[in-house]
């Protein structure tokens, strides 16, 4: 689970309140497999003190989620996650829009890859599902990439969903048969989530802003609980 949004709602005000690490501990006791935080250039939601308290609170595995740049490598070497995933950045942007262009991308994400590798941090690269996209994940050696599911979530019901759907399930499947775990997140929601965790190469889904929203309402456990109930399910 990604919990930016907490820290969002914490510096809309400043202070300390709400606090993502008590977010990281509710949902490791809700049975949540790991930790996702995205910490961006401006530090708009999590702070650089946030990792390490997360990384501290919870035995879950975290998910650091950073640009392709100098400062972010070295703040990844420094607090040694379980995994850096890349991700596009733009300042403007209100959340990450799109996927990374890593075939676009390859001299200045080789090194990257390679000295987070070296450390011991599993790199997964945040890729629309496209076959040039994996194909560049596979001579980047990224051994996971995260498909970008946003255009599945936005799309109108029927046949144009249905059809990002196949896309997903196609990239994912071109992803094992070529040694990559698959990953997918971005826009899921109670009502979308199960046909993509049917998927059966996919191995991770990665919700967040929408399941802290929900949490307004039932609480944090509580959609949780019921997000992880529903992927169960169409497992």
């Amino acid at each position: 689970m990604n919990i930016d949004h907490v820290a969002t709602i914490r510096n809309a005000r400043g202070g300390d309140h709400p606090d993502p690490v008590r977010a990281a501990e509710i949902v490791a006791s809700a049975g949540g497999d790991g930790i996702t935080v995205h910490l961006r250039e401006d530090r708009r939601h999590i702070r650089d003190d946030d990792l390490q308290r997360v990384q501290d609170a919870t035995g879950l595995p975290l998910n650091l989620e950073m640009a392709a740049t100098d400062e972010m490598v070295e703040i990844a070497l420094r607090h040694a996650p379980h995994a850096a995933c890349i991700v596009p950045e733009r300042r403007e942007e209100r959340t990450t829009e799109g996927g990374l262009d890593a075939a676009g991308q390859h001299n200045r994400l080789y090194p990257i890859v390679s000295r987070l590798s070296d450390a011991g941090i599993r790199v997964s690269l945040f890729i629309a599902p496209e076959p040039r996209q994996v194909e560049a994940a596979m001579r980047l050696a990224a051994p996971v990439v995260e498909f970008h599911t946003g255009e599945y979530a936005h799309a109108d019901e029927g046949e144009p969903r249905a059809a990002e759907l196949r896309r997903i399930a196609d990239m994912a499947a071109l992803a094992v048969k070529n040694g990559i775990e698959p990953h997918a997140g971005h826009g899921l929601t109670y009502e979308n989530v199960q046909p993509v965790a049917a998927i059966p190469q996919l191995r991770e889904l990665n919700i967040g802003h929408y399941l802290i929203g929900e949490a307004i309402f039932t609480g944090l456990e509580d959609s949780v609980l019921r997000m992880r109930r529903l992927m169960d399910e169409a497992r």
